[in-house]
């Protein structure tokens, strides 16, 4: 038999969204669609970094030596702040990374949760493992 705080903490745990952190699928969708651009290593320097009106930046240093900023990437990778460099929204792929529909949440700033899709929390979890 469960008591009252078991029974708590398994309604919080059953609607909280779920966690993702695929960092290999992660790399798949990097892979797939950003290292043309960004480069197979990350560091701005893909085949087709040379022909955009803006370089691409070095994705391995998004934390700068601090904190990694969550919010601000799923933001430009969902569309949110837009780069102009990307043809407005930012992914032309945003249609492959809205997921399955479902929110995940990754921590953000002080450990704050941000509700995204499960795609752009794996591509972020990739980019995470990857800062130098």
């Amino acid at each position: 038999m469960r008591t009252p705080i078991q029974t708590l903490a398994a309604i919080c745990l059953a609607a909280a969204p779920a966690l993702a952190q695929d960092a290999e699928a992660g790399r798949a969708l990097y892979l797939e669609f950003c290292a043309t651009c960004h480069g197979l290593e990350a560091r701005g320097d893909g085949v087709m970094a040379e022909v955009l009106t803006i370089a691409p930046p070095d994705l391995t240093g998004l934390a700068g030596g601090g904190a990694f900023p969550t919010l601000q990437v799923a933001q430009q990778v969902d569309g949110r702040h837009p780069l102009l460099a990307h043809g407005g929204d930012m992914p032309l792929f945003g249609r492959w990374f809205e997921g399955d529909g479902a929110d995940v949440a990754l921590a953000g700033p002080g450990g704050q949760p941000i509700l995204m899709g499960r795609p752009i929390a794996d591509l972020i979890t990739y980019l995470m493992e990857i800062q130098r």
